[in-house]
């Protein structure tokens, strides 16, 4: 699309072969990372090579690439805590991984509605194209989703105010970003997106504050 035509790949800068050296070299070094954890975080790392195989083919098949890029993406929630714990506390886990997959539907989407136009044109699909004017409903309940489940991690790991207060203060400003959103300007669609950063940001400082 026009937005990406100066990508080192679609601007021809690159080969296809060497666009696969490339991933082959990060793919043996994200190996080797995954080798060093416990057997059972290999395991589960493993387990999602399946998933990151069949993403980058979810938008020729489905109107919701977005929830595929969601259970990819977010991987880490379940990775992460296995590596340090040896293994999954699942109402810990779970209810982590749906917010993170909630939060991917939601900055992702906003993300799509910068192309829509052009993915018409070369019949790709995207939950942008599926919500059209009613995606600032749907982005409330995602977000929705997202804080509730959150919460319910908190709850089960025995979280504290600094992390709810985190978890209130991203739930603000998704609300002022959702609410404030033009879905027909993709500059703005950009700026929506790239302020996610805050999210986590916000998120993190919670968790580590709570913990503390």
């Amino acid at each position: 699309v026009l937005r990406t035509a100066s990508r080192p790949l679609a601007a021809g800068d690159i080969s296809t072969f060497q666009s696969f050296v490339f991933l082959g070299g990060q793919l043996s070094l994200a190996l080797c990372v995954l080798l060093c954890l416990n057997y059972y975080s290999i395991v589960l790392g493993a387990a999602s090579l399946s998933l990151v195989v069949t993403y980058p083919l979810m938008k020729r098949i489905t109107y919701w690439p977005q929830l595929v890029l969601g259970l990819t993406f977010n991987w880490g929630a379940l990775l992460g805590w296995s590596a340090i714990k040896g293994s999954c506390e699942w109402p810990v886990c779970l209810p982590l991984y749906f917010a993170g997959v909630m939060w991917t539907l939601v900055y992702d989407t906003i993300y799509a509605h910068q192309d829509k136009k052009d993915d018409i044109i070369i019949g790709v699909k995207s939950t942008a194209l599926q919500f059209k004017e009613d995606t600032k409903q749907w982005l409330s309940g995602f977000s929705l989703a997202m804080l509730l489940s959150l919460c319910v991690a908190g709850m089960n790991c025995n979280q504290t105010f600094p992390y709810y207060s985190a978890v209130a203060a991203v739930g603000a400003h998704l609300a002022h970003q959702i609410y404030t959103l033009d879905i027909d300007k993709p500059e703005d669609c950009w700026k929506k997106f790239a302020s996610n950063r805050t999210v986590g940001v916000v998120l993190f400082t919670g968790i580590v504050l709570g913990n503390l």
